[in-house]
């Protein structure tokens, strides 16, 4: 499966990435929905209603409570996947990672177009006067993180309740559009609007990597049920070569 995985990559001028936890578990990163996710730790209250906009709204020194403890892996560091899929936008084959992730390990490993659904714990602002900050302002502050206008800061992160950022939305869709393989990789494909959008590949090649079945897998032309980064630590970035690129 390897070797086939390495023949569509190697035929392909357009592959996009869609990525999800499971892209990120190999960096210490706890995924969601497995047997040792977070939705399966035990808390006072289910994840995703901590997550939730409302939530925030309601009780937001309790959410951040729990936004330090278990949303901030700051020195994680990228793994296999990510540095792959960065040496393969440099040979010229990959032109955009689309994921679901919020931890920045893509631009970690040096990947350059990288569109992230969910946001990104790197980036957030203040509610009142939109003046953006890093992550350490909200891991290094207690109880509500402030700017110094007194406004609260907030994580640039899709909260449940909160609908899609419509560029990002956007751009996907293109890149979705315009490749000829696409490698899903690292989710169960059930979390939606996100998912949806991989209805809009109509190249030649779909791949799932994934280390359990998900929805998509009848309409998969090769299915491998294994670790991400153990996939693609056993593949080779192959440039374009001169030929490929007329």
């Amino acid at each position: 499966m390897y070797k086939e995985l390495q023949h569509i990559i190697d035929a392909s001028r357009r592959i996009v990435f869609f990525g999800g936890a499971g892209v990120s578990t190999e960096s210490g990163i706890p995924d969601f929905r497995s047997v040792d996710g977070l939705y399966h730790q035990q808390f006072d209250e289910p994840p995703e209603t901590i997550l939730s906009a409302s939530y925030f709204r309601r009780r937001t020194s309790d959410f951040y409570h729990f936004y330090r403890q278990k949303m901030l892996p700051l020195d994680a560091q990228p793994n296999a996947a990510h540095l792959f899929l960065a040496d393969l936008e440099r040979a010229g084959r990959l032109t955009a990672v689309i994921t679901q992730n919020i931890d920045g390990l893509h631009q970690k490993a040096g990947s350059k177009t990288v569109l992230e659904l969910h946001g990104s714990i790197y980036r957030n602002h203040c509610l009142r006067c939109s003046r953006g900050y890093g992550p350490e302002i909200i891991r290094d502050s207690t109880g509500l993180p402030k700017c110094s206008c007194g406004g609260v800061i907030k994580p640039d992160v899709v909260l449940y309740e909160e609908g899609l950022d419509d560029d990002v939305v956007s751009a996907a869709i293109r890149h979705i559009r315009q490749a000829d393989a696409m490698i899903i990789a690292g989710t169960s494909l059930t979390v939606y609007p996100a998912a949806g959008l991989i209805r809009y590949f109509r190249g030649k090649h779909l791949v799932l990597i994934n280390r359990d079945a998900t929805p998509m897998d009848d309409d998969a032309d090769l299915i491998i049920h294994d670790s991400v980064g153990k996939v693609f630590s056993s593949l080779t970035a192959t440039p374009l070569s001169t030929e490929e690129n007329v």
